[in-house]
């Protein structure tokens, strides 16, 4: 299994991006979400799906939004109003069905300037 993130790239605050993850190698996926790492902190969770219900960061502010593509085995986030705290790389999460072991994408650097 091999996540391919992409769609990362500078932007000016307020602006948007769409990041896209792709899953190769297996035909059904179980995305699991979006998380980023800023420089010199932890990384956290942005977006994720659990339990059948959708659960978004604080700091998101109803500016991002998640969705998925069953048909084409990819993970999306769409984001509004970028700021520059945003500015960080973006990871997505997947699991096999059933299993626990989490896969990760390679990440996609976002660069939000002020």
């Amino acid at each position: 299994v091999q996540l391919q993130a992409s769609g990362g790239g500078l932007v000016q605050a307020g602006g948007f991006l769409r990041l896209s993850c792709a899953a190769f190698g297996i035909s059904s996926i179980n995305f699991k979400g979006w998380y980023r790492q800023a420089p010199g902190k932890e990384r956290e969770m942005v977006a994720e799906f659990t339990s059948g219900s959708t659960i978004y960061a604080d700091f998101v502010k109803g500016r991002f939004t998640i969705s998925r593509d069953n048909a084409k085995n990819t993970l999306y986030l769409h984001m509004n109003s970028l700021e520059p705290e945003d500015t960080a790389v973006y990871y997505c999460k997947a699991t096999r069905w059933g299993r626990f072991y989490e896969h990760w994408g390679q990440g996609t650097k976002v660069t939000v300037s002020s």
